[in-house]
């Protein structure tokens, strides 16, 4: 197992690509000790991104170029995988991250910013976002040789404590590319959040007030949506393929957690005849059936990864009816894993007891978090689009979500 700490532990990466899932579980297994407890409280969770930033984990994806380790989208997944077996919420946001960090030089090739994504990496920035699609859209004046940036958005999850926000205003109709610094003057995040899910996401309210935007933050202008070019529309796919590995981390944290409690606490039912709770028939069966449900669920969102990461690979030369096929099998892993994330996260009560459902263990938390963030995108539209493809061969465009 590699030491999880500072510089050495990312040197030691850069030489060998499956030390990162080494990482990855021991920070995981250090979350799960105390994800209980904060998540009741509710507390930002600043100390597990600065456990993140210290382990090199959040500058992975970039570049060799610009000093990251170049690790391929598809398999920073896993990462986001296995922290959400810990901590469904905290696994959410570095997902997020790991889209998000990629805004610099991902629509316009022409205007890549090296020299911040050299700083982004030498920095460690944990990079966020605002833009939820359902919302008005943030809004870009010029003033003076700049801009002011003015409006508000509700479930921006991570912009509180994030480094960087990737964000998408309007400048005189037309949607422009922001690359903004958290702390700068008049970005105010308000303490909104009071779901009983997702407590640690950070997902309230980020305000801006007269925010200056230099003009070199603004990263590209975007062509209306109906003529982007296909590379131009696959962070929606990524982020989809992000919510999959979410869900599946969190169900496979939820089986974990059960089986660890079926062993050691679980008393057997008066009627089953055996000795320990292990050897009852009925929850062999069902344990059984939720393994194989999870395992198949695994395997649908790896080919999904698999397919994308293809896609992503023809870079410019990707076509909308490749860019389609592939969103279409994220979606199907969606839908499928979001079925499978609610049943195996809410039926392991059933296997492990009642004594089980005492908050003093918090199992209710993965089930809770995938309710909560499953319902922000409703899954049967997602399921619609998969057949859609599979009919009629195109998915409905829908701006921010297919």
């Amino acid at each position: 197992m590699i030491a999880v700490s500072g510089a050495e532990t990312a040197t030691t990466c850069k030489r060998d690509d499956t030390a990162w899932l080494d990482v990855a579980k021991a920070l995981a297994e250090d979350f799960r000790r105390t994800a209980a407890e904060r998540e009741r409280a509710g507390v930002p969770p600043v100390e597990e991104f600065a456990r993140l930033r210290d382990a090199g984990l959040l500058t992975i994806v970039e570049s060799p170029l610009y000093g990251g380790a170049g690790y391929a989208w598809k398999d920073a997944l896993a990462l986001v995988r296995i922290i959400s077996s810990a901590n469904p919420s905290v696994g959410q946001l570095l997902g997020y991250h790991y889209v998000m960090s990629q805004t610099p030089g991902g629509y316009d090739a022409s205007r890549e910013d090296a020299d911040l994504r050299r700083r982004a990496v030498r920095e460690r920035w944990h990079w966020s976002g605002s833009g939820n699609p359902r919302e008005p859209n943030l809004v870009l004046t010029p003033d003076g040789d700049g801009y002011r940036l003015n409006g508000r958005k509700s479930f921006s999850s991570g912009a509180s404590i994030a480094d960087m926000l990737s964000i998408f205003p309007d400048r005189d109709g037309r949607t422009v590319i922001v690359a903004l610094p958290r702390r700068r003057d008049g970005v105010i995040a308000i303490d909104d959040w009071n779901h009983f899910g997702q407590r640690q996401s950070e997902s309230g309210t980020i305000e801006f007030k007269d925010v200056r935007v230099d003009a070199g933050d603004v990263l590209a202008e975007l062509p209306p949506h109906e003529e982007q070019p296909a590379w131009m529309t696959t962070r929606i796919p990524m982020m989809q393929l992000t919510f999959v590995n979410v869900y599946l981390g969190a169900a496979i944290g939820a089986l974990e957690e059960a089986r660890n409690y079926i062993r050691t606490t679980t008393r057997p039912w008066q009627a089953s005849n055996v000795q320990r709770a292990t050897e009852d028939p009925y929850i062999l069966e069902h344990f059984g059936l939720l393994k194989a449900e999870l395992l198949a669920a695994e395997a649908l969102a790896d080919r999904a990864g698999e397919t994308l990461h293809a896609a992503l690979a023809k870079a410019r030369a990707l076509t909308h009816e490749e860019r389609t096929a592939a969103a279409a099998e994220v979606y199907a892993a969606k839908v499928n894993t979001t079925r499978v994330a609610l049943e195996t996260s809410a039926r392991v009560f059933d296997l492990m007891g009642a004594r089980a459902t005492s908050n003093i263990y918090g199992f209710d938390r993965f089930w809770r978090d995938i309710r909560t963030h499953s319902l922000h995108d409703p899954v049967v539209y997602k399921a619609r689009e998969v057949g859609n493809y599979w009919l009629n061969g195109r998915i409905t465009p829908v701006r921010g979500y297919t």
